[in-house]
């Protein structure tokens, strides 16, 4: 371990709400904290706050008032850089413009002594390009907490083309030992979180912006479906739309406008009409207390089939077989070599239910109904359906009424490729596979990154391996088919991975 050893002071430059959370973990974790703002007295608000936040947690239990006490006494507020001097650690949470933070870590050049390891939290900038301009960017490297820092777990830390590996390790190890979940980034675009989540907003964009489903309906199946603990209307609402957009904008602009990360104009249209989300109390949905919640399309009861024909293996979904005959409906085999791994459901009327892929259901050569991907059939409390134009309301109402069965609230949404959630799913998992295979970090680190970071229900990799690398490729090519752009081309790195399956 090459952590940060407890006497040695750390500073955090930079004393808004971000600073202020890493000041108040580094605070906790046992060093001496120095605050520092260039806004004249803000530093010292900025201490009273963290000193408050120890005090809401000593009243709730979870901090010991002596402990409070010495943390306490271990803050500083300090007026100028100058009182930097003697830090082994400054972490820079200003705002984010190049010039202002190449400006910082000059000045700091000339207040700390060489072996002080300097850090930014940016989330949106190259380290490479911040430690641009030091005499020694060899020992600046990226240090991106989640906010609440003091709450969010994971911590991305970013080596720069320049950055030293003892000053990325010893990063690591300082985070770590502040009891923080680190995880190794190169300095790509949006690092691991926020290049590889690009797809949870995109795709629901994009079937709002193909009126497929309404925003309550599309966060609703994401949420209750595919097990993810907000939707992306709901989240980017609470990030602030200007923010989450800005980012995307950032990321696409960064990787030369490649159409994988294309911005939504109708986010673009929200953020210009200044309907930022909870802080200006309207985004995509309305906030305060007399706003009507938005509401998910919701199917009225309808009555169960007595029984259905199942046909092929049902990879991916013979859960819902074991469910059907938990529910009193007779399962009976068919034999339809036709049939594809991932098999069909023969109701009584004849229409056929299969998992969403890459195809909408109008291609089929019968009347076909499409149910979504789930993270766990078992556990989900609802399924978004979608009929072909030829199902009849008596066929639509007995799939609704099957799935309902089971214990499901059922959304019935309009024809798209992917529907909501395989679609979603399909994206995650390729943007993961070709983050490792270009160097961005590990598959361990990139799992871990976006459990902790951004709270999905499983990382992408190891979805797709119960998904199959060929299941979730030939899904992106069937989209890919549907959508000329090249936004759904799977990587090679997918591609090599399927290719491994099959020859396994």
């Amino acid at each position: 371990m090459t952590a940060l050893d407890l006497s040695s002071p750390v500073a955090v430059v930079g004393a808004g709400t971000m600073g202020q959370g890493i000041a108040q973990v580094a605070l906790v974790a046992g060093h001496p904290v120095r605050l520092y703002d260039a806004v004249p007295g803000l530093a010292e608000k900025a201490a009273a706050a963290v000193t408050a936040r120890l005090d809401r947690l000593v009243e709730k239990g979870r901090v010991d008032p002596a402990e409070r006490a010495a943390a306490a006494g271990r803050l500083t507020a300090v007026e100028d850089l100058a009182g930097l001097a003697g830090c082994g650690l400054v972490v820079e949470a200003v705002v984010e413009r190049l010039e202002v933070k190449q400006r910082l870590f000059q000045d700091l050049e000339g207040v700390v002594a060489e072996d002080c390891l300097l850090a930014t939290n940016t989330s949106s900038l190259a380290v490479t390009a911040v430690a641009g301009e030091l005499a020694h960017p060899g020992r600046l490297v990226g240090l991106h907490f989640f906010n609440p820092a003091p709450l969010m777990p994971l911590v991305e830390v970013v080596s720069g083309f320049a950055t030293e590996e003892t000053a990325a390790q010893r990063a690591y190890d300082t985070a770590a030992a502040w009891g923080k979940t680190p995880v190794r980034s190169a300095d790509t675009p949006g690092f691991i979180v926020n290049r590889v989540a690009r797809p949870f907003y995109a795709e629901a964009l994009r079937v709002y912006e193909e009126r497929v489903a309404d925003p309550a309906t599309i966060d609703a199946v994401l949420r209750e479906c595919g097990g993810f603990r907000m939707g992306p209307f709901e989240l980017t609402d609470l990030i602030g739309q200007d923010v989450n957009e800005a980012v995307t904008r950032s990321v696409w602009e960064a990787f030369f406008h490649d159409p994988k990360f294309t911005p939504s104009l109708a986010q673009r249209r929200l953020v210009e009409s200044r309907r930022l989300g909870r802080k200006t109390g309207r985004g995509w949905y309305a906030y305060g207390d007399d706003a009507p919640k938005a509401q998910p399309r919701t199917e009225e009861p309808a009555d169960a089939p007595e029984a259905v024909t199942v046909y092929g293996d049902m990879v991916h979904t013979r859960v819902l077989v074991d469910l059907i005959q938990e529910a009193g409906i007779r399962v009976e085999r068919g034999e339809d070599p036709s049939a594809p791994l991932t098999g069909w459901i023969r109701l009584p009327s004849g229409v056929l239910l299969a998992l969403a892929d890459g195809q909408v259901p109008d291609l089929a050569a019968e009347p076909t109904v499409q149910f979504d991907l789930a993270l766990d059939y078992r556990t989900a409390t609802r399924v978004a359906l979608a009929p072909s134009s030829r199902v009849s309301e008596r066929q639509r109402a007995e799939a609704v009424g099957l799935f309902q069965a089971l214990g499901k609230q059922v959304s019935v949404i309009g024809q798209t490729p992917g529907m909501i959630v395989a679609r979603t799913v399909c994206m995650l998992v390729d943007f993961a596979h070709d983050a490792v295979a270009r160097g961005v970090a590990s598959a361990d680190d990139i799992d871990t990154a976006m459990r902790l970071g951004v709270n999905y229900p499983r990382g992408p990799l190891a979805w797709g391996r119960d998904l199959t690398a060929h299941w979730v490729a030939d899904t992106l090519d069937d989209m890919n088919g549907e959508y000329a752009t090249g936004r759904y081309a799977p990587s090679q790195a997918l591609r090599r991975a399927a290719a491994r399956e099959e020859h396994a």
